[in-house]
């Protein structure tokens, strides 16, 4: 269904140096890179979904939307948890630590950052509740 997503950058460079290692734990690769863009998917792939990050074609400052997130999904917290460590790392912020969202399902896990140009993105899955699991994370 989606082809690819873009976020907005001021820094290309920067973008990259938070990007690659977080796309690099997802298994994933630089597909494409010039001098306004990059794109991270599967290059043996091309029907794979692709994440680009790059200057505006309209010329103009990249800004964030306000409500507008892209969110990657996992099946085990331990990855949320690596993604979520590594971009606070690379420069990224804190808008929800890795956890259980009750209130928008028993089983969602979730884990919320911004990238250094203030885009908003998800780690997500949708976890198997046991007990122990249950009480070890929430």
């Amino acid at each position: 269904m989606i082809s690819y997503t873009m976020v907005g950058t001021n820094d290309l460079e920067q973008s990259i140096r938070f990007y690659d290692p977080l796309f690099a734990q997802m298994g994933l690769e630089q597909c494409f890179r010039d001098d306004s863009c990059v794109s991270w998917g599967k290059r043996s792939d091309i029907t794979f979904p692709r994440f680009f990050t790059g200057y505006p074609y309209d010329g103009e400052k990249a800004h964030a939307g306000n409500g507008v997130m892209t969110a990657f999904e996992f099946d085990n917290s331990e990855i949320i948890d690596q993604l979520y460590a590594i971009a606070l790392e690379k420069g990224g912020s804190s808008e929800g630590e890795p956890g259980f969202r009750p209130r928008y399902a028993e089983d969602f896990y979730a884990a919320y950052v911004r990238d250094p140009d203030n885009n908003k993105i998800a780690f997500v899955g949708r976890l198997a509740l046991t007990k122990f699991f249950y009480r070890r994370h929430v």
